[in-house]
């Protein structure tokens, strides 16, 4: 890379080569900037920081693996996991309720723009969550878990035409090698299909799965659109209001269609033939309840007191840590081409994080994506 040098006349007289910086520079400008961060903030943020991080961490896979627990034990309706992903809405709603007593915070007016996104939203999330619950009752948690990280390939695309979010060689260098990662998969349906599971159903999880993951990308978009054209400021008692208002349309929607589908009234049967018993069923059903509001609230809290790098790089890390708990915990088979898939979606979300890192990039020549 070559830069003009100009002196104060504004005459241009030479011409200097600025080295291209190392990784080692790299790697050093992260850690001044970390600490200079660190610096700036009272250890009560750093502590709402880590515990909003491992909410993300440690609420998110568990609550992958018991949505496949319901179905591996002998959980049959795919609304009622879906209804379990919605029914702790009120949680926010604790927290958010004492901010408009004790803080300065005060509830967002409700146009009627406003509200019409907010029930849209809902409905969008509902049908997300069938999808999903579609994908676990017919792939293993590790399989699921590496095919909703597509994800981030949608929100880019999605962000990019809905929102003009920027996309750069290493945002598509990204987006190229997590699809890569999505194809070794396929190549391997083989290996990890549960022996109850026909191929046909395979295959439908496993476009349910990516079907669920670009809706959920959709609303990742539409959502950044609301912030910017419906709601003045991003602070953190309006990012809760709206995840308040999207969870209840999407718990009242997901609600119906398990009221018409007489799943209710199915859960004392579906209990009593349980495998570990109907203890085991209504631990699974509320702690995957409180489990994923317990992530959506981790990863509102580090979004908004960090920023949407630091969010990937937890979701980075979350995809392998499903996977290996999967492994360990459910048994998850774990072929060769499946560990070379979590590799190259390692490196996807690494890539897109280096493409969104706000410090000074590293030359072409030092960058692997």
């Amino acid at each position: 890379m070559h830069q003009p040098l100009l002196e104060q006349g504004g005459r241009m007289d030479e011409m200097e080569e600025v080295p291209p910086k190392s990784f080692h520079d790299k790697i050093n400008a992260y850690k001044n900037m970390v600490f200079e961060a660190y610096k700036n903030k009272p250890i009560s943020y750093w502590t709402l920081l880590l515990l909003s991080s491992l909410g993300m961490l440690i609420a998110f896979p568990t609550s992958s693996l018991l949505s496949r627990l319901y179905f591996s034990n002998g959980g049959q309706s795919k609304w009622i996991i879906s209804w379990v992903s919605v029914a702790g809405w009120p949680i926010p709603l604790v927290i958010l309720l004492p901010m408009y007593f004790f803080t300065k915070a005060s509830p967002t007016p409700l146009t009627l723009k406003l509200g019409l996104s907010y029930v849209g939203l809902g409905f969008l999330s509902a049908a997300d969550n069938l999808m999903y619950a579609y994908a676990y009752a017919y792939l293993p948690a590790s399989t699921a878990s590496l095919l909703a990280s597509t994800v981030l390939v949608f929100s880019a695309i999605f962000g990019y035409f809905i929102v003009k979010n920027k996309i750069n060689i290493s945002t598509i260098n990204a987006i190229v090698v997590i699809t890569a990662a999505m194809v070794i998969i396929a190549l391997d349906s083989d290996s990890d299909r549960p022996s109850y599971v026909t191929d046909t159903q395979y295959a439908l999880g496993f476009m349910w799965d990516v079907l669920g993951s670009a809706l959920h990308g959709l609303i990742f978009a539409l959502s950044e659109l609301v912030f910017i054209k419906l709601l003045e400021g991003r602070s953190f008692h309006v990012v809760l209001e709206q995840q308040v208002a999207v969870s209840f349309f999407a718990f009242a929607f997901t609600t119906i269609g398990v009221v018409v589908n007489n799943d209710f009234q199915g859960m004392s049967s579906e209990a009593k033939s349980f495998i570990g018993g109907e203890g085991a069923y209504y631990n699974v059903i509320i702690w995957g309840i409180v489990t994923f509001q317990l992530g959506v609230l981790g990863s509102t809290a580090v979004l908004y007191l960090s920023s949407t790098v630091l969010a990937g790089i937890l979701n980075s890390v979350r995809v392998p840590l499903t996977s290996i708990a999967a492994v360990i915990l459910m048994h998850d088979p774990m072929s060769g081409l499946k560990i070379l898939s979590l590799i190259v979606t390692f490196w996807g979300f690494m890539c897109y994080i280096y493409a969104s890192y706000p410090v000074t990039p590293v030359s072409s020549s030092t960058s692997i994506c």
